[in-house]
């Protein structure tokens, strides 16, 4: 199944390079190409595609917008939407993250990453560039405390030790060869996990886990 990519970004030349980038790849397919908010915005509603790349700061909406409009939590039949950006700052990947994006690329990441991120969003994985969720990660370590006295979701052992690989990046592939499990087992679990924990995605899994301590405790 070819996997139908559109590309939101206000320079051309980015445009083409992540597009010569995809197309090379025999499973992905680039279907338009916007120059703004606006008309990412537009595109994406018209085309649905699988996924969307949006970059950050765009002509009259940004990318932080784009994703709210596109994959936020009001929205009915969400898409999916990878934020990939210069500008590796912590308010841009907590606000993409809360909007709704299932992944943050720098564009600094390479073209094997960019590629590996397009493919994660459209199997229902997230990715995130590993210097981004490293200091992620810290941040919500060093400063979310679990409330006192919250009842916690009842996970099986199993369930458990998935979250504990989703929180540190695997993907199901990985989870499947780490636990022995196949990989049909790991999506249920996943699925099972974000029904339990109501998270829409990969990265409120990991989020979740990091906040309670789960992957401290491994």
């Amino acid at each position: 199944m070819t996997i139908r990519v559109l590309i939101a970004d206000d320079q051309a030349m980015v445009r083409g390079g992540l597009r010569l980038i995809l197309e090379d790849q025999p499973d992905i397919t680039v279907v338009a190409e916007a120059v703004d908010g606006v008309d990412a915005i537009a595109q994406a509603r018209r085309l649905r595609p699988d996924v969307c790349l949006v970059d950050i700061r765009m002509p009259r909406l940004d990318g932080l917008e784009v994703t709210r409009a596109l994959a936020g939590p009001q929205v009915a039949q969400p898409l999916r939407v990878v934020v990939v950006t210069t500008f590796d700052l912590d308010e841009y990947v907590y606000g993409a993250l809360r909007h709704g994006a299932v992944g943050f690329l720098l564009k600094d990441a390479g073209p094997a990453l960019l590629v590996e991120a397009v493919r994660a969003a459209h199997q229902g994985d997230a990715l995130v560039s590993p210097s981004v969720t490293l200091r992620l990660l810290r941040h919500v370590t060093s400063t979310v405390r679990p409330t006192a006295g919250r009842q916690v979701p009842r996970l099986t052992e199993r369930e458990i030790e998935v979250v504990r690989e989703i929180a540190r990046g695997r993907t199901n592939r990985e989870i499947a060869a780490e636990l022995f499990i196949s990989l049909s087992t790991v999506k249920s679990h996943v699925s099972g996990i974000q029904t339990k924990l109501d998270a829409r995605n990969r990265v409120e899994i990991a989020a979740w886990a990091w906040e309670n301590r789960i992957v401290a405790s491994a």
